[in-house]
């Protein structure tokens, strides 16, 4: 079971361990705002599981965060569907190839499906005559700055809302 963590100001900022949610709880560092579907006893005493808990002091979170690259993240970004074709995605693909300059960035990758990837090789879109179905760019959100939040509770729907 894991739990997120909100600022004081109800910003999302990570995801921990309900035992590490638990221990912030206990210490008087943090409050349960959603309880889990069940809870933790212990010897002496019985505790709601924390799904979601909100800190007593606010925490300055570096301005400017920024989502590294992987292909994870891509592949998510596009939500497993290939960038030409529209099929299932597996792979991930430059748009302008790594073999004429092409860098490893949010504007330069899609997720691609085996057969696209290899009839494209390395030549864009254009010279093949193929258009790309969206335009790629660097995910923005909640969801994508907090990390852990991929794999979502339900119960954290309402705190991560303008996700992408």
């Amino acid at each position: 079971m894991r739990t997120l963590v909100l600022n004081a100001g109800y910003e999302p900022l990570a995801v921990v361990s309900f035992r590490r949610a638990i221990v912030l709880v206990l210490a008087g560092k943090a409050t349960v705002v959603v309880d889990g579907p069940t809870p933790v006893v212990s010897g002496s005493l019985i505790l709601p599981r924390p799904s979601v808990i909100l800190l007593a002091r606010y925490v300055r979170v570096p301005y400017g965060r920024s989502v590294p690259v992987s292909r994870r993240g891509v592949l998510r970004r596009d939500e497993h569907r290939c960038a030409y074709c529209g099929h299932h995605a597996t792979t991930v693909d430059h748009v302008l190839p790594r073999s004429r300059g092409g860098q490893d960035t949010w504007d330069n990758l899609v997720a691609c499906c085996v057969r696209c990837n290899n009839l494209k090789g390395d030549r864009t879109p254009e010279e093949k005559g193929w258009t790309l179905r969206v335009r790629p760019r660097a995910p923005r959100g909640p969801a994508w700055v907090v990390r852990g939040a991929d794999i979502r509770d339900p119960s954290w729907d309402e705190f991560l809302a303008d996700a992408a």
